[in-house]
């Protein structure tokens, strides 16, 4: 059974300190990065080298706008609980424990394994509006809810 007492608000928390944390680790990578791409000579010799630099970088970016479009939504995902499925939900199924907040994927908080969905996935679109004890079918796996928190 996966049921249990879980706080939200300590829940959305982690999460802003997860996302945080990738972005801090992210911010260190595109630093190196850029300081490493100033450090190379100006010669035809490392213009491919240079290029790739160039490429990380851009990459690092996106990913970091990305990450800061996580977390101004994170701002958006409300902690209080509505008896149906709904951005900032925490929907306890008997196969699985979803929150509704962010695309991060899977994450563990207190030892137990959670994923972080966004509200687009087809997840979060199956299962908006409904209520405990209501089921569902996706990708050929048949799931109840056990608990909205």
């Amino acid at each position: 059974m996966l049921t249990g007492n879980y706080d939200k608000i300590k829940l959305k928390n982690h999460i802003n300190d997860l996302i945080s944390g990738k972005i801090k680790t992210l911010e260190f990578y595109l630093n190196f990065t850029l300081d490493a791409s100033k450090d190379l000579k100006k010669t035809a010799k490392y213009d491919s080298f240079r290029e790739e630099m160039q490429e990380e970088i851009y990459h690092l970016d996106r990913r970091m706008a990305t990450l800061k479009a996580m977390q101004q939504k994170m701002k958006k995902v409300s902690t209080s609980e509505t008896g149906y499925v709904q951005l900032g939900s925490l929907v306890i199924t008997n196969k699985a424990r979803f929150y509704i907040s962010v695309s991060l994927g899977e994450f563990f908080y207190d030892d137990v394994r959670f994923y972080a969905i966004s509200e687009e996935s087809p997840m979060a679109q199956i299962m908006k509006g409904k209520k405990t004890g209501e089921e569902f079918i996706l990708n050929n796996i048949h799931q109840k809810i056990d608990k909205i928190l």
